[in-house]
C-alpha cells in the first residue's frame, strides 16, 4: 500500500511541474515558441521516464513514454489556437495536468500488467484510445490552422499518427517482443490517415473540421485493429464499424458542407 501510495505521489508531482512547464510555454514569444515545445515535449519525456521507472521496461521507452511526450507536445501547441483569456488559460493549465495524471495511470495498468491480467486493463485501453483521438485531433487542427504546405502536413500527420497507433496496437497484448503484426497494421492505418490527409487538404473546410473527420476514421481503424489483435474481428463487428462510418460521413457531410 505503502509503494502505491509513493507511486501515486511521483505522479502527482510530475503533472504538477509539467503543469507549470506548460505555463511557461504559455509566456514564450512566437519567435521562439517551436523550440520552446520541442524542449517542453523532450522534458516530458524524461521526466515521465522518472515518473513511471518503478515498472518500466527497456522497450517500453518506445511502446509507453512517447504518448506523455506527444500529448504535451500538442496542447502546447493547441493552445496557440485559443483564446488569450486567463480562465482559459487556468483551464488549459488544469486540464492538462488532469490529463498527465490520467496518462501515468494508464501506463502504469500497461507496465505491471505484463504477462498477467489485471482488472483495470480494460479501463486503461479505453483511456489510451481517448487520449490518441484527442491527440490527433489537436495535432491536425493545429498543422492544418498553420496554413502549412501539403507536403509538410502530410510527413507530420505521418509519422506523429504511426506512434500513436503503434502504442495502441501494442497496448492490446503488450508483447515483450516480436511487434511484426502490430507494426504492419500501424503502418496499413498509418497510410491510409495520409492518403486522407491529401483528400482533405482539397476541400474547403475549416482546420477543426478535417480535425473532426480524421478522429472518426482514426477511431473506426483502431477499433478495427484492436478487435483483430483480439481475434474478435467477426462480420458483425465489422457491419457494426460500417454503420458508424456511414453515419459518420453522413453527419460531416450535412452539418459542415464547407465554407
Amino acid at each position: 500500500m505503502k509503494s502505491s501510495l509513493r507511486r501515486r505521489e511521483k505522479f502527482v508531482l510530475a503533472s504538477i511541474i509539467l503543469s507549470l512547464g506548460l505555463m511557461l510555454v504559455q509566456r514564450t514569444p512566437l519567435d521562439w515558441r517551436l523550440l520552446a515545445i520541442a524542449i517542453f515535449s523532450l522534458t516530458t519525456y524524461f521526466t515521465s521516464a522518472l515518473a513511471l521507472s518503478d515498472d518500466l521496461n527497456r522497450y517500453e521507452w518506445l511502446t509507453i513514454l512517447p504518448l506523455p511526450a506527444i500529448y504535451a507536445g500538442a496542447v502546447g501547441w493547441f493552445y496557440f489556437l485559443l483564446p488569450r483569456h486567463f480562465f482559459s488559460q487556468v483551464f488549459i493549465l488544469v486540464m492538462f495536468g488532469l490529463g498527465m495524471y490520467a496518462i501515468y495511470l494508464m501506463s502504469n495498468i500497461f507496465s505491471v500488467a505484463k504477462g498477467r491480467t489485471v482488472q483495470l486493463l480494460y479501463a486503461a485501453h479505453a483511456t489510451s484510445l481517448v487520449f490518441t483521438l484527442l491527440i490527433s485531433f489537436m495535432l491536425t487542427s493545429t498543422v492544418f490552422s498553420l496554413g502549412l504546405p501539403i507536403y509538410l502536413i502530410v510527413p507530420v500527420l505521418t509519422a506523429v499518427h504511426f506512434i500513436l497507433i503503434f502504442m495502441v496496437a501494442w497496448s492490446v497484448n503488450l508483447k515483450k517482443t516480436e511487434f511484426k503484426m502490430e507494426l504492419v497494421l500501424s503502418s496499413l492505418l498509418t497510410w491510409l490517415v495520409a492518403q486522407l490527409s491529401v483528400a482533405l487538404s482539397f476541400f474547403p473546410f475549416e482546420p477543426w473540421h478535417f480535425a473532426l473527420f480524421l478522429m472518426t476514421f482514426l477511431y473506426i481503424g483502431l477499433g478495427i485493429i484492436h478487435s483483430y489483435l483480439q481475434e474478435r474481428l467477426f462480420t458483425k463487428t465489422l457491419k457494426e464499424y460500417a454503420l458508424v462510418a456511414f453515419f459518420g460521413l453522413l453527419v460531416f457531410l450535412l452539418v459542415f458542407p464547407g465554407k
